[in-house]
């Protein structure tokens, strides 16, 4: 049977190195010459750097994409604070609007000019207290399978036209939103759609937050309650 030569007995594995530094702490400390005399490849690619060189170059990145993601932080932060005011204003409008043809207009011109909106399309299907308003096109008779569709949504749908509503809004706009609107209180069920359209096909993504155009569906369902 053979047996190990003294050598290869005594040698030191790199996990009883690694062990030994973990569990002296201090080691480097009480040897710091040894930060500079042990050189390793650079991760960048430009030959050997030492070992204290090694550790400033992985501080140095790991502070980059933090300050990378601080940026992408604050950017939101300021786009958040821009939309809010947007949806503020919105409110502040729909609030002093004197009838139901000028909530609709004052709802698809602010659209227009402060979220980034191509077209926009208001759908009821509730009967109107004032049957003056029976005739107006946002009580249009749609489809029962866009209108089973629209009333089965539970939060604002985003991204490309699905197929029920293929006949809805000009055909070169890009992305849309269907925004379910409640306007019978205490029924689950929607009782009218608003729908966005944009033709820029990154302004409603099906992976985006929903967060604001859910507060705005809210706003115009309770705008739209006291004039109908």
């Amino acid at each position: 049977m053979q047996q190990d030569s003294p050598a290869q007995s005594n040698a030191v594995t790199a996990d009883q190195v690694s062990q030994f530094l973990r569990s002296h702490s201090h080691f480097f400390e009480q040897h710091a010459s040894l930060l500079t005399e042990i050189y390793l490849p650079s991760p960048h690619g430009n030959g050997a750097i030492s070992l204290a060189e090694r550790q400033q170059l992985a501080q140095r990145d790991k502070i980059r994409v933090l300050e990378a993601m601080l940026a992408q932080m604050i950017e939101s932060a300021q786009q958040n604070d821009t939309t809010s005011s947007k949806v503020h204003n919105l409110s502040v409008q729909l609030i002093g609007s004197l009838n139901f043809i000028d909530l609709q207009k004052l709802i698809a011109q602010t659209l227009q000019q402060d979220f980034g909106v191509t077209q926009s399309l208001l759908r009821l299907w509730v009967q109107p207290s004032n049957s003056d308003l029976a005739q107006d096109d946002a009580f249009t008779k749609m489809e029962p399978a866009f209108s089973d569709w629209a009333i089965s949504l539970n939060q604002p749908f985003c991204g490309a036209k699905p197929e029920v509503a293929q006949d809805l809004l000009n055909g070169d706009l890009m992305s849309f939103a269907f925004i379910p609107l409640y306007l019978v209180p205490g029924n689950s069920q929607a009782s009218g759609v608003l729908i966005l359209a944009a033709q820029d096909e990154q302004r409603f993504k099906a992976d985006m937050g929903t967060m604001y155009l859910s507060l705005i569906g809210e706003l115009i369902s309770a705008a739209l309650t006291r004039h109908i």
